[in-house]
């Protein structure tokens, strides 16, 4: 039988428990992270290659939920991205040598501190942001903006940074940074333009494999480094906490510095809070001297997530006080709405665009 809209029963009941599974994603990332630490060897089949090739499967769904007008759009809101883009690349690395220093951490753990707060935005950020009445179409640019900024941006703060801490490849981050974020994006992008009517066909189960996707790359991560995490004790814990907490105040206060609305300022916050920890994990792995850099890294994928879903509950239920337009609804996240709301949302309010961009959910999804 059919349902509203047109669709079948059971689709509609999917996409129920897809909201459902996707407002569970934080729980996910806890049960994941607590057996990693308990049961390493539970994740011992994630071997580097296939780790990379989840994050490059993460990117690719992104790509196949965007248009080159999406990448134009960049371009609607340059005070707020522009904000976003400095919080991202220079507020947050410094803030992670600063923090580093003041906790005395070894060279290592100070590289991978500076090296998660020196990548680019998580997309798990798109539905923190969506819960917390934030403007998702907007997250997903400047989400966008600091992933192709990662390119050329992350090798060169490590180079600057941390080059006489610790011995850093920076042509092979810049070369990871390629192939893992910038090739499958543009990928999905080609083929949302050749075969839109596939996309979109497939683009319902994007939530669920962002989210198992996401979970497995958070396991992946601590499984690697439990050992050294637990060793570190609340002298690594602390310090990570407090890099995305800070991150994530310092992030509303500048956007409302600029006159930037609650809801602009509420999206910056998230946004500048989740980093990409398990993209930072991989490059330190592949591109690090020191071992032990990339354990701040799978610290930060609990951290990370643990810290956007807690501002993304707290203002779910603080009204949004200033009238902004933006706010997204609270309706089911693939229900709201299609692609052709999407487009224009970020000229005013995103309204439906929130449920168009996180159909890709997740999808969009890697920590």
């Amino acid at each position: 039988a059919a349902a509203e809209g047109g669709k079948p029963a059971w689709f509609q009941t999917y996409l129920k428990l897809t909201d459902l599974f996707a407002n569970l994603f934080p729980l996910w990332t806890l049960v994941s992270a607590g057996v990693a630490v308990k049961s390493p060897q539970s994740f011992a089949f994630f071997s580097t290659d296939l780790f990379t090739f989840g994050l490059a499967v993460l990117m690719f769904s992104m790509g196949i939920t965007m248009t080159l007008d999406d990448f134009k759009r960049v371009l609607t809101k340059p005070a707020a991205v522009g904000m976003n883009f400095l919080a991202c690349y220079v507020m947050m690395p410094l803030l992670g040598l600063a923090l580093g220093k003041a906790f005395a951490l070894s060279p290592g753990l100070v590289a991978g501190l500076v090296l998660v707060g020196s990548i680019n935005g998580g997309q798990a950020s798109n539905l923190c942001t969506y819960i917390a009445k934030g403007d998702v179409a907007l997250s997903v640019i400047m989400t966008t903006s600091t992933t192709l900024g990662c390119i050329f941006m992350t090798p060169l703060l490590c180079k600057l940074l941390l080059g006489s801490i610790v011995p850093v490849d920076a042509v092979g981050v810049a070369w990871s940074a390629v192939q893992v974020v910038l090739a499958p994006i543009f990928l999905g992008v080609a083929l949302n333009k050749v075969a839109p009517r596939f996309c979109r066909a497939v683009e319902p189960l994007c939530p669920v494999i962002g989210i198992v996707s996401t979970v497995l790359l958070v396991g992946a991560s601590v499984a690697q480094c439990a050992d050294d995490i637990l060793a570190a004790g609340l002298g690594l814990q602390i310090p990570v906490m407090l890099l995305h907490l800070l991150g994530g105040a310092a992030g509303y206060w500048l956007a409302r510095s600029i006159g930037s609305d609650e809801v602009v300022s509420r999206t910056t916050a998230i946004e500048t809070a989740m980093k990409s920890s398990a993209f930072g994990f991989l490059l330190a792995s592949l591109h690090f001297g020191d071992y032990l850099a990339r354990v701040p890294a799978a610290v930060s994928v609990v951290w990370m997530a643990l810290m956007g879903s807690s501002m993304a509950v707290v203002w779910r239920f603080i009204p949004v006080g200033d009238g902004g337009s933006g706010a997204a609804p609270q309706g089911g996240i693939a229900r709201a709405g299609g692609r052709g709301a999407a487009r224009g949302s970020v000229l005013g309010s995103p309204g439906r665009a929130a449920g168009a961009h996180l159909s890709g959910g997740l999808s969009k999804g890697q920590l």
